[in-house]
């Protein structure tokens, strides 16, 4: 029975061989009508006409996402954390990678942080300044992706926004392959990501790029005085060469570039142990330790709260102008100065220890600010006296807790 099974497959499929050899050629006038009696049949044509109509009404629905910018804040530091876009100095990409290549479009992007939908990405954005901005651009309905190493920033900055959908935070350094800390390397991977993706970038230089100045106050054309071999030249050259960077790819590959020199800013997430004269001071006294002022104390310095400096960085991201332009509160104050204003928001006992002075610590800093009142219709509003008590007690809170720090007590002026 299997045989005869075998057999009969066997000679069937030789009687159709045979019957195929030779294929009969088609009647051409087949090959236009079956086609059409295809679609006739079972109402084809009806679903196929509907589907047409479904898809066309979808798509002139659905707004373009052309419209949407892509803003690269470089808010990158020369010690590879904070921001200083450490916009994006703010992926401002340092202003760097991680996933960003989900949100960002080849070709030339529309700029203006106006738009509606932009995706911003922050580097150093878990840092004092750059946890501030964060703050802004997600309140005004900004998606905004953070990356940060964490080498100065801290997860709690931004704390507050995970659970948004509008907000992600990528921990990247954005100075790899190289693995180096160095500002230099971070400005150039990030201008190169704004350049294949046509995203605006904000660098946030500093007022370090004067130097020990011998013009007072400072203006933007004012080149500086900086000693390229001395102890703090790694920082000063260093944001130097990133300004050099940004303005060559904006002269030589068109990409739209924003640089700001940031002068000394304080206020609420400073790190509290990171050698900065306004955060020593407030620590020390809030640890009843003496306060340490190195030299005579008779340096001076301008101080502006951290919402100033965001406002300035968002009006100077909004507008036309390249820049550099000052971002400071031209109030000048010596070290021993603010030292006292320390003591009457603090302690009036506070002590003062004086130490011997840094190498090359520039012995005037003042901001001349009319540039970025002119041109971006800026300047600060808050004065020391009354953003000091605002950073006073977010210190007080993260060194003590609950605690009230024993007999200090904080007078609002």
């Amino acid at each position: 029975m299997a045989s005869e099974l075998i057999f009969r497959g066997g000679h069937e499929a030789h009687l159709k061989s045979d019957e195929y050899d030779s294929p009969k050629p088609l009647k051409p006038w087949l090959t236009v009508t079956r086609p059409i009696h295809y679609l006739l049949r079972e109402q084809r044509l009806v679903f196929l006409v509907l589907g047409i109509g479904i898809a066309t009404l979808i798509f002139s629905l659905t707004p373009s996402n052309t419209s949407s910018s892509n803003i690269d804040i470089n808010m990158h530091d020369s010690i590879g954390g904070e921001s200083f876009l450490t916009a994006e100095s703010t992926r401002l990409i340092p202003i760097h990678h991680g996933r960003v290549s989900d949100g960002f479009r080849s070709g030339k992007v529309p700029l203006g942080l106006k738009r509606k939908g932009l995706r911003i990405v922050v580097t150093g954005g878990a840092g004092f300044v750059g946890s501030h901005l964060v703050d802004r651009l997600i309140a005004r309905g900004d998606s905004v992706i953070v990356v940060d190493n964490f080498f100065t920033g801290r997860k709690e900055n931004v704390m507050h926004h995970f659970g948004n959908p509008r907000f992600e935070l990528i921990r990247h350094d954005v100075v790899e392959p190289l693995l180096l800390e160095t500002n230099v390397v971070g400005t150039l991977n990030m201008l190169g990501l704004a350049k294949r993706v046509g995203a605006r970038f904000l660098l946030t230089s500093t007022s370090e790029v004067y130097g020990d100045p011998l013009e007072h106050p400072q203006k933007e054309t004012y080149w500086g005085n900086v000693n390229p071999i001395g102890v703090r030249s790694c920082y000063d050259e260093g944001k130097r060469t990133a300004e050099t960077l940004a303005m060559d790819y904006h002269r030589g590959a068109g990409v739209e570039v924003r640089i700001a020199r940031i002068f000394n800013t304080y206020g609420p997430r400073m790190c509290i142990d990171d050698g900065r004269v306004v955060s020593n001071f407030v620590a020390q006294a809030l640890r009843k330790e003496p306060m340490t002022v190195y030299g005579d104390g008779k340096q001076t310095r301008s101080f502006q709260f951290v919402s100033d400096l965001v406002e300035g960085l968002m009006r100077l991201m909004e507008g036309e102008h390249v820049g550099p332009f000052n971002l400071g509160n031209p109030g000048e104050f010596t070290m021993l100065e603010l030292a006292k204003v320390v003591q009457e928001t603090i302690d009036p006992n506070a002590k003062i220890e004086f130490r011997p002075n840094t190498e090359d610590d520039p012995h005037k800093r003042k901001p001349d600010i009319g540039k970025a009142k002119e041109l971006l219709g800026w300047e600060p509003k808050i004065a020391l006296r009354k953003g000091l008590p605002m950073m006073v007690s977010d210190f007080r809170q993260r060194i003590f807790g609950d605690q009230k720090g024993g007999d200090t007590t904080t007078t609002a002026f």
